[in-house]
């Protein structure tokens, strides 16, 4: 399927990280122009060279701190004088390292993961909305998570905020609606790469804890980067143009009830 991505150009918050940097590669593979914005620039540098070794097309490193709202203002102004205008914005940037129970949890923590993983979306889609309104077109896409549907013990900052980007993401298919601006959430299981081709007794050698979620998992194995990139993928081409609000789980069956 031809996704018609050749003339747009996607964002991807978070682009170095593991999934936003395979959401990147596959963006690029469908033949859109991609901004890598991270703000670990190296890596996003390291990104941007090998999209563009591997399929000729244009790939932006760009650093930029999300919680610096004159940053991303400055930041959205010059990529869209450069590119044309964002048609595509994944908010994937997000904290997700703290682990703790809420009477030990520390309160700069709490306040760096809304900063980042929730004002940050905010801040940045904030800048890019209005151009892709008056564009008519627009593909939003924020990265929930099973933590955000159901809670995760001890991710409290990480649980809240990823539940609060699906309220978001629903509001702004509402506004969007009837401007061509399509808003969507995915929420993925855990993903853990080439890890997830390994069966149960190996991987549980590796790591109990992604052998203890695999059991748990209808399919029996973990996820891979690339199966939420695909859905990225999808959701940002014209083929979606009738899905809006929705929330995507990319979990290999794990949210279904069963015995």
């Amino acid at each position: 399927m031809d996704l018609g991505l050749d003339d747009k150009t996607a964002l991807v918050t978070g682009g170095a990280g593991r999934i936003g940097s395979e959401d990147c590669r596959i963006l690029a593979e469908e033949g859109a122009e991609v901004v890598i914005l991270d703000v670990a620039l190296d890596k996003a540098e390291n990104i941007a060279d090998e999209i563009e070794d591997e399929y000729g097309g244009t790939a932006h490193a760009v650093e930029c701190d999300l919680t610096d709202r004159d940053d991303v203002s400055d930041t959205v102004a010059a990529l869209e004088a450069e590119t044309g205008g964002i048609d595509i914005l994944v908010n994937n940037a997000g904290m997700v390292d703290a682990r703790d129970k809420v009477e030990n949890f520390e309160n700069d923590i709490w306040d760096r993961d809304i900063a980042v993983n929730l004002t940050g979306a905010y801040n940045i889609t904030r800048e890019v909305y209005p151009n892709m309104k008056d564009r008519g077109f627009g593909r939003i896409i924020s990265m929930s998570s099973m933590a955000g549907w159901q809670g995760g013990f001890g991710q409290l900052s990480y649980s809240a905020t990823k539940a609060a980007l699906i309220g978001f993401g629903k509001t702004l298919a509402l506004e969007g609606a009837q401007h061509g601006v399509t808003s969507n959430v995915i929420a993925p299981s855990i993903v853990v790469g080439q890890l997830a081709d390994l069966p149960i007794d190996q991987l549980e050698e590796v790591d109990e804890h992604f052998a203890r979620i695999a059991k748990a998992t209808p399919m029996r194995k973990l996820g891979k980067e690339e199966d939420v990139a695909n859905l990225v993928a999808y959701l940002s081409s014209e083929q979606s143009n009738y899905i809006t609000g929705q929330v995507i789980g990319v979990t290999g069956g794990i949210d279904l009830f069963s015995f």
